[in-house]
Order: structure tokens, then C-alpha cells, then sequence
């Protein structure tokens, strides 16, 4: 007689972000045809969304019923006595009659909807995959809560267009990570994503450019090969895309480059720029001398109209408008931002990004946004309510900076950066990094927001390489910004790591497997001169 086939539920737990704290007991819950889900009315849009995922993969009919009701059952509640947990936190526990899932608010709830997820088989996530199937989960009790308020992946779009499928299955594998933020980059040198009503040539023409650069000899020589590149978001495709992220707690944090990285928008309305251009769309990569010109007043009415209609889009508290990278040479022999900076009082070029940047955080003060920047717009005198996004640099700066109260993101340039090799960056290297720098006390300690791990894209033209760089080092990141520091180990994220591959494994993701993501000691040590994935290795490799 063949011995009984195991069930899942007898397996080793392996939630990724690992739990804050979690006790496993004896016996199990089985879903089943009488099985339903009764949640109070704060819960429907999690009843809709836990519905939506078992039905797909279970097949069973999952009623809905009002809280309290008796029977197998799981139940979705809203309860202020978990006030400790904080609005993101959770209790999950299993019994072999109910799974209960309270939290102070729904957003914790939804956490605990992917808790219950990832202690499923992973075919659940396989449509239909139903019919006799043992649907069990161990009897246990998890009571957990994120680390960090701000658990972010940055996508650019503007190197590289993706579109909105590949938008919505990034937002649907985040939501299952418990990450909550999503920046997304949406103008650059070499193209212009949104559309903008009031300026249309915006997508008209900088949603579009000849050719592209494919390496970095093709930079050098400035050849591109000839295939044209286009896309942008109309605004019904923003709306569609904010309301997913919204069901999924997710908060859609646009950036809108300035004053560099703007060659696109440059070259629709080149009299923003200080020489009036002509410009073309860039083909190649790298930074551009070419920039919004602060000295004419047609430049802040440009840039409030986009960030107006950029707002009515995102409801998000916070909008990036980047910063980096923006040389000042054209500033230094232009009669309007010389006169510009006699008028304001400004010494230097220096003072010329930080009079806009200061000018665009009150725009946005105004209409109840923050603006976020790259850590080059830190400047003494930046207006007290930009946060930054520290990617490069001395620390120490940052460091005062939040011993002053200026909160801040951490996107290590040699940690998360997901373009990045894996030689650079292992997976255990995103995995190991502490984000809380070591010289923080504790009131500084208290501006470190969280975490964001972003993907340019310059290298990253399609899927297939966008999904080989992110994963698995966003599981990596995912962790650090929701499980407490002392839980984190690299083994054990190892250990649990399969698990989770198989649900990507079903969702067909090309994730970088074996060799790929620990490569040699000293392939790692060498690193550094294959920063850039597409010098080394290929998707498929």
C-alpha cells in the first residue's frame, strides 16, 4: 500500500517577510466546500480581494456571511484593542475551525490575507488548479508588524517603457511581499511616460525617440540602432493603475525629474531650456548638459501645470521630483538665471537647484503633498519638509540631516540598486545590508522612513531582463523593510526561500536563479567593473 501523500501543511512554515513573531500548534485547518468568509464592513474590499484569490486556485464557492457567523469559516476584522500593532500590524491565528485575521485597521488585514496566502500550496496561485487538492494550513498564532512604514520598489519607465501588464503584476507581486510603496519614475532624458493635457506634445513627442543606445561603446560613439521606442500612460491608464495599487495598499509615488533628466520634455517645448535648442529626444544614456532654465518664469508655470495634473492623477501624500545628476554649466552663461539669482540673492549655481527645489516643495506644501529628492538636493536651507532619498555619498551628511528631523529613505547605491550585476550585488549582499546606520542615535533613528530598492533601466529593454534583475533581490529588500533586525538571517531566508519561488515559478516569473545570484568570491570581488548586468550576463544566463 502506497504511504499517504504529505500535505503541505505539514512542511516547514516559510513566510517571506518572515513574521515578528509566530507559534506554531498542533492540528490544522482545512478549507472545504462549507468553508466561508465572514468579515464586519470595514473588510469588503479585503473580503473581495481574499474571495477573488482562493476561488481561482480552490475552486470552492466561498460565501460570504456576516461576522459571527458560526461554521468553518475565515474572518476579516477591524478591532482597536490591537491599537499596538499599529496600522499595518496583524493577528493571524488559525484553529481548526477558524481562520481569524484582526488588525486595528483593513490595511493590517490585507497583511494578513498574504500571511494566509504564502501558508497555502503554491498552487493556489494556479487558476483552477481546484479538484483534489488537500487546501490545509497549520493551526498557529502570528502577531506581526512591519519594521518600517515605507517598503518601496522604484521602476523607471522612462529609459525603458514596460507598460501597464507589467505594471500591475510588479504591484501584484509586491502586495503579496506586504511592500507599500511604489515609486515610479516616469520622465527621463530618453522619454516623457504621462500623458500631460495641457502640454500634449509631452507624449507627442518626448514619448518617443529613434533609437537606443545598446552599449556602452554605442554611447561612446553615439550610434544607437535605429529601432524606434515608444509609450506613454494616458490618464485613464494612470486612474486604472492607482485604483489597483489602492486595492492592493499600495501608494504610487510619481517622480517628475528635475532640473535634470529632462531632455525629452526639453525637446517638446525647448524654451524651457536656457539655450532654446533645438533638442531630440536621447538615444543614449549618461548625464545631459541641456536643462530646465530657472532664470524664465514660463519654466515654474510648465513645471506647476504637469505636477497639477501629475496630483489630480495620484492621490499619494508625497510626489519625487528627483534632483540628481543636473549639471549647471548652461545656468552659469544664462542671462535669466544670473539675473535670476541678483534678484533672489543667490551666490552660486548650487543656490539655483536649491531656490527650485525650495519653490516646488511649498507648491506642493500647498496642495498637501511632500516632496521627496534624490540625496543631491540636501543643501543647507532646503525647505524642512523634503525627505530624501539617500542612493550615494558621504553618510555623514545624512546623518546630521536626521539629527536635524529631516526624514529620510535609504536606496543604497551598492546594496539595492537592482540594475546592478549580481558579481556587484549578491543576493546575500541585499539581503545583509542594515539600513540603520550604526552612528544614529535614537532620535535620529526616527527619521529613517524605510527602505526602496529601484530599477533603472537603461539595460532593462524588456520582461524578461526586468525580471531576471529584480528577483530575487526584492524578496531580499521586501524583508528588511517589514521584519525586525534581530530576526533577519541569511540562512534562514535561504531555507525559506524555495517556497516562495515556487508561487513565481507558477506566475512564470524569470527570476535569477543558482550560480546567478551567489556568484564566486571572486567574481563578487571583481564586481565592480561589471556593475552594469547587461557588460556580464544575459536574461537567459
Amino acid at each position: 500500500m502506497p504511504a499517504a501523500r504529505a500535505s503541505y501543511a505539514d512542511g516547514p512554515i516559510s513566510i517571506i517577510p518572515k513574521p515578528a513573531h509566530m507559534e506554531r500548534r498542533p492540528g490544522r485547518f482545512t478549507f472545504m466546500a462549507a468553508t466561508a468568509i465572514a468579515a464586519d464592513g470595514k473588510n469588503q474590499g479585503n473580503t473581495a480581494y481574499l474571495r477573488s484569490v482562493l476561488r481561482a486556485g480552490m475552486g470552492l464557492p466561498l460565501p460570504v456571511v456576516p461576522a459571527g457567523t458560526r461554521g468553518s469559516r475565515v474572518e476579516l476584522i477591524c478591532d482597536t484593542a490591537l491599537a499596538e500593532l499599529g496600522v499595518e500590524g496583524y493577528r493571524l491565528e488559525v484553529t481548526p475551525e477558524t481562520v481569524s485575521i484582526t488588525a486595528v485597521d483593513p490595511t493590517g488585514v490585507f497583511y494578513g490575507i498574504q500571511t494566509l496566502r504564502q501558508l497555502l500550496p503554491p498552487a493556489l496561485e494556479r487558476r483552477g488548479a481546484g479538484a483534489g487538492l488537500d487546501w490545509s494550513i497549520p493551526c498557529l498564532v502570528v502577531e506581526d508588524r512591519p519594521r518600517f512604514g515605507w517598503r518601496g520598489f522604484m521602476l523607471d519607465e522612462g529609459r525603458h517603457f514596460h507598460g501597464k501588464e507589467t505594471v500591475l503584476r510588479l504591484l501584484d507581486i509586491m502586495a503579496l511581499l506586504k511592500m507599500n510603496i511604489f515609486h515610479w519614475h516616469l520622465t527621463e532624458d530618453q522619454g516623457w511616460r504621462i500623458e500631460i493635457r495641457q502640454y500634449p506634445r509631452l507624449a507627442a513627442i518626448g514619448a518617443h525617440r529613434p533609437g537606443t543606445a545598446r552599449n556602452l561603446m554605442a554611447m561612446v560613439c553615439k550610434r544607437h540602432d535605429g529601432v524606434p521606442h515608444s509609450g506613454f500612460y494616458t490618464q485613464d491608464e494612470i486612474r486604472e493603475i492607482v485604483g489597483y495599487a489602492a486595492e492592493r495598499h499600495i501608494t504610487i509615488v510619481p517622480e517628475i525629474e528635475m532640473p535634470g533628466h529632462s531632455r525629452a520634455a526639453l525637446a517638446a517645448y525647448p524654451e524651457l531650456s536656457c539655450t532654446g535648442g533645438p533638442f531630440e529626444v536621447a538615444t543614449g544614456f549618461g548625464i545631459f548638459k541641456d536643462i530646465y532654465c530657472v532664470g524664465k518664469e514660463t519654466t515654474f508655470a510648465f513645471l506647476e501645470g504637469v505636477l497639477s495634473e501629475v496630483m489630480d492623477l495620484f492621490p499619494g501624500p508625497y510626489l519625487h521630483i528627483g534632483g540628481d545628476e543636473a549639471p549647471r554649466a548652461r545656468w552659469k552663461q544664462c542671462p535669466e538665471c544670473q539675473q535670476r539669482m541678483v534678484q533672489e540673492g543667490i551666490t552660486d549655481a548650487h543656490g539655483l537647484q536649491l531656490y527650485l527645489t525650495n519653490r516646488m516643495a511649498r507648491f506642493l506644501d500647498a496642495h498637501g503633498r511632500r516632496l521627496v529628492g534624490w540625496n543631491n538636493i540636501l543643501n543647507p536651507g532646503l525647505d524642512a519638509s523634503a525627505i530624501l532619498q539617500y542612493w550615494v555619498g558621504r553618510k555623514r551628511p545624512i546623518i546630521e540631516a536626521m539629527g536635524q528631523g529631516r526624514q529620510v529613505i535609504i536606496s543604497s547605491f551598492l546594496h539595492y540598486y537592482l540594475d546592478h550585476s549580481y558579481s556587484l550585488t549578491s543576493l546575500r549582499k541585499a539581503y545583509e545590508f542594515e539600513p540603520h546606520f550604526a552612528e544614529l542615535d535614537a532620535a535620529a533613528a526616527q527619521q529613517l522612513l524605510g527602505v526602496e530598492a529601484p530599477l533603472w533601466a537603461e539595460w532593462v529593454p524588456n520582461r524578461a531582463r526586468l525580471e531576471y534583475q529584480v528577483f530575487p533581490r526584492l524578496l531580499a529588500v521586501a524583508e528588511t523593510g517589514w521584519s525586525p533586525a534581530t530576526a533577519r538571517a541569511y540562512l534562514d531566508f535561504a531555507a525559506r526561500l524555495p517556497r516562495l519561488l515556487d508561487r513565481l515559478d507558477i506566475w512564470q516569473v524569470g527570476y535569477a536563479r543558482g550560480h546567478a545570484i551567489e556568484p564566486p568570491s571572486l567574481e563578487q570581488a571583481l564586481g565592480i567593473f561589471t556593475i552594469l548586468q547587461s557588460q556580464t550576463k544575459t536574461a537567459d544566463g
